[in-house]
């Protein structure tokens, strides 16, 4: 199977036609609310000048916590092939990004001992942001991306992919040209799918006997203890942790057999996943994280009772700044245009009277306009050019890269603002 044979179709699973309010991994009835955001848009979705006249689909940000199996989730109002099929996500466009790619492929390299022998499939492998490491190597690797225009990308660069929504269907596909993954690679889609059973399910197809998964995603124990809302959005269906996941893939004939704690995205965990068959142990990093889990209250509702409370609190502090700010004459500017932004600026009610404009290095999003908030975008030389007194780094996770990138605002005092996990003020 080759890039240049591949089509792009979309993801047979649809956005619930009824809203069946029901856990999408167990089918349990959700009945626990854990924070309502209000409405907002799809936020990754960028708006075109010539659109900004147009009306904007907003849907209910509300997420639930399952009492069966501890999946934390949202409803599904708009399904994957709607919001994948263009994505205006690039992930080269962060250079600690992609020093964190490289850095595992030389670790998993050298831990698998993959070799020319090797098969080494990533799905939502977006711009080859990855894989041009394997490639760089000389492992056989191939990715699997829905979104057109950043397969391209990929292709570009002589990377193989398939460009599909990936499930059993599109598993077995890849089976029937003689691949199966010696290693397979699920950095941060995990939560994007909407259809988690036959995602997983798609996974065991295409696994090797003796292959390994890799699946990194941000832990849901730090979105809670460390107050990380905003990175609930329509585009994360799920929100993870390793009491659900274990319960995930044990139900699908695989097991989890070694975790890893890593700094991405303000706290994520790494899982290495094999097939139930596989003689791996289990490792004691596994039972600990799992018994801190559980330690921390993520099986017990008035953990996430609390959480709603400090997402409220986050919102009066934020506005109360701009609001101050703007009434002391200060100018107050925006980094970066990422969904969790998005998400925040939307539940605050922030728009243009109160954070005049943000930057970013994506070229897709300069000349646009952020999703709800009709904020505008430029590129990051705006800051130079209007020397704003504050810079508010809407992208958290990223914030020590973004500060020594804009270092410069202090020649005229400006300050960087962080709104998560609470509102700080770096001198």
């Amino acid at each position: 199977m080759t890039a240049e044979t591949q089509s792009h179709t979309a993801a047979p699973h649809s956005a619930q036609s009824e809203m069946e309010h029901v856990c999408r991994f167990c089918r349990e009835p959700l009945q626990h609310l854990v924070v309502d955001l209000g409405l907002s848009p799809l936020c990754e979705n960028v708006i075109e000048p010539e659109n900004l006249q147009r009306a904007e689909s907003f849907f209910p940000l509300q997420a639930y916590v399952c009492h069966k199996c501890w999946l934390i989730q949202v409803d599904e109002y708009v399904g994957g092939e709607d919001i994948f099929s263009h994505y205006a996500y690039f992930s080269s466009m962060s250079s600690s990004w992609l020093a964190h790619a490289a850095n595992y492929a030389d670790m998993i390299t050298e831990r698998l001992q993959l070799d020319a022998n090797s098969q080494v499939v990533e799905l939502a492998s977006n711009d080859g942001y990855l894989l041009k490491n394997f490639l760089q190597k000389g492992i056989p690797c191939l990715g699997i991306e829905p979104a057109t225009n950043v397969a391209q990308v990929a292709i570009d660069q002589g990377i193989p992919v398939v460009n599909q929504f990936f499930g059993v269907e599109t598993a077995q596909t890849v089976v029937a040209d003689g691949i199966r993954a010696d290693l397979m690679i699920a950095n941060n889609v995990l939560a994007h799918v909407p259809d988690l059973n036959d995602f997983v399910a798609g996974i065991q197809v295409l696994l090797a006997d003796e292959g390994v998964l890799t699946v990194e995603f941000p832990h849901s124990l730090n979105m809670i203890e460390l107050n990380q809302f905003d990175t609930i959005y329509q585009e994360h269906y799920c929100y993870l942790g390793l009491i659900p996941l274990c319960q995930v893939f044990e139900h699908h004939g695989m097991r989890i057999f070694d975790v890893e704690e890593i700094p991405t995205h303000g706290g994520s965990l790494r899982i290495y996943v094999c097939q139930q068959t596989s003689d791996r142990d289990v490792s004691d990093a596994v039972r600990e994280i799992l018994q801190r889990e559980e330690d921390r209250g993520l099986t017990q509702i008035a953990t996430y009772q609390a959480f709603a409370r400090r997402v409220e609190e986050t919102k009066y502090r934020l506005l109360e700044f701009l609001i101050q700010a703007k009434r002391a004459g200060k100018h107050v500017a925006g980094y970066g245009a990422p969904g969790k932004g998005n998400t925040l600026l939307n539940y605050c009610g922030i728009r243009e009277d109160l954070l005049s404009y943000t930057v970013d290095r994506n070229p897709m999003k300069q000349g646009a306009y952020l999703p709800g908030s009709r904020i505008p975008v430029y590129a990051p030389s705006k800051i130079q050019e209007t020397r704003p007194d504050y810079v508010l780094i809407l992208p958290w996770n990223l914030r020590d890269e973004i500060a020594a990138q804009m270092e410069g605002i202090r020649e005229w005092g400006g300050q960087f603002v962080v709104p998560v996990p609470e509102l700080e003020i770096i001198k």
